[in-house]
């Protein structure tokens, strides 16, 4: 297996910026919606002499990868699929525009954090009808699943995902007799303790995590049962007020307070660049993508693949903490002229034997569902293997159409950092983004 490392374009979550006109479905598959929740076969149709356009950001799919799936296409329809490069600067109004017209692309490969947004606004077929064709016997990842459904309806088809794990450097723990990857909480408490004490310099962080940096921070809510939000009848109510996310925001503090640097209480990942951090010494651990081992060697050339190790965040209930996804899905446009053949690409491109050869076999992401994931932890380079396991146990943002405002804002950041900063206490930080978070995800209403 190769690992190419997570793409940065697995966890752009953008809000979109015009609303998109109502539309309806052509073709037959498009009678799949309308609130149509009669179980269907996604349809076998004959293509010759069509052309499907589909749409790829950047950096997604290999070109191999993508040649597989346009091959399987014609040799099932005898269809030709056109393959369309977008760029990510600006893609979401392109997206916008190209979904309200009456020619849109068939296929949108999008992050997973977007689908609420397009299909708030009409933009994107109702799957509903087809998703247990569509599922092929998968169980899909939590944290890709439930983004691609908006009030109980399935929007897109989940593709490919990428995880968070905790990354170690294993000469530093051994140096403190540190031998072995810690598998509960307790462990990885006592480990980072240890490390403390042989590491006492002030700026150096045994567990290095910034205060605004919310996608680990989360994991310490949803470990004790919390959420973000929750949808209550038709409206989204802020959920950091309750007393299981009380309970992971204070465990969040102690953690932090207690492991990072008292200088990373109000910083984000990049200033300083944590890779550099790390690279340089002055972490014995970080949470973060796949992405960041490559990143880790080339900030510092004398770091091995043997000198750091990986393994999931252990959460209080003797499970990793469940982790947020990036990842992207396959979206099927409302107007699309060819449904039915776009819905063949979809069952195509999400297909087990396709995410085991080519999108994580070849392409090196993290497939789409349970048993995926686990038969690609088994052919991977054990450096890799923590964040397959950190992918098994995962959850979403809110399935809100005006979810990414909330991000963009900062105001989930400002949670994690006024509560490792002291500025407010778990409860004050809660109830100012919970109020926040009623008025802009209701927004629509």
């Amino acid at each position: 297996m190769t690992h190419k490392g997570l793409r940065h374009s697995a966890f752009v979550a953008v809000a979109l910026t015009a609303a998109l006109g109502a539309s309806a479905c052509s073709g037959s598959a498009g009678r799949g919606g309308g609130g149509d929740t009669k179980p269907r076969a996604v349809p076998v149709v004959k293509g010759e002499g069509k052309t499907l356009t589909v749409w790829v950001m950047d950096g997604d799919y290999s070109d191999a990868t993508l040649k597989a799936m346009k091959d399987q296409l014609t040799r099932q329809t005898g269809a030709e699929a056109k393959v369309e490069v977008q760029n990510w600067d600006g893609i979401t109004t392109k997206i916008t525009t190209a979904l309200a017209t009456s020619t849109p692309p068939d296929v949108i490969d999008i992050g997973n954090t977007q689908v609420a947004s397009f299909a708030a606004s009409g933009g994107l077929m109702d799957l509903t009808p087809y998703t247990k064709d569509l599922r092929q016997g998968q169980s899909w990842l939590a944290g890709l699943e439930e983004p691609a459904t908006v009030d109980g309806r399935l929007y897109a088809v989940p593709s490919f995902a990428g995880a968070r794990a905790v990354i170690y450097n294993k000469k530093i723990w051994a140096a403190a007799g540190v031998k072995h990857a810690p598998a509960t909480l307790d462990e990885l408490t006592s480990a980072l303790r240890r490390i403390r004490a042989a590491n006492p310099a002030p700026d150096f962080s045994p567990f290095y995590l910034p205060g605004r940096y919310w996608h680990t921070g989360v994991q310490f809510v949803w470990d004790a049962g919390g959420d973000i939000a929750a949808k209550q009848g038709s409206s989204w109510k802020g959920a950091l007020g309750t007393e299981a996310a009380q309970r992971g925001l204070n465990a969040y503090r102690q953690f932090q307070n207690e492991f990072s640097a008292p200088s990373t209480r109000t910083i984000d990942t990049l200033n300083p660049d944590q890779t550099r951090v790390f690279a340089d010494g002055k972490a014995a651990a970080i949470s973060a993508t796949n992405a960041t081992i490559a990143l880790i060697k080339k900030a510092n050339p004398a770091f091995k693949d043997s000198d750091m190790g990986t393994f999931p965040f252990p959460g209080r209930s003797g499970a990793s903490q469940p982790v947020m996804l990036g990842g992207s899905d396959w979206a099927v446009a409302a107007k699309s002229a060819h449904a039915d053949l776009a819905l063949q690409w979809v069952k195509i491109a999400t297909a087990p034997t396709v995410q085991k050869q080519w999108v994580a076999g070849h392409d090196g992401w993290i497939p789409n569902s349970t048993g995926a994931v686990e038969a690609a932890r088994d052919e991977a380079d054990p450096l890799f293997r923590g964040f397959f396991d950190a992918a098994l146990r995962s959850k979403a943002t809110p399935a809100a159409a005006d979810w990414a405002e909330i991000e963009g804002n900062k105001d989930i950041d400002k949670v994690f950092s006024s509560i490792a900063s002291g500025t407010r206490n778990a409860k004050q930080a809660a109830d100012a983004f919970d109020e926040t978070a009623g008025k802009v995800l209701n927004a629509r209403h």
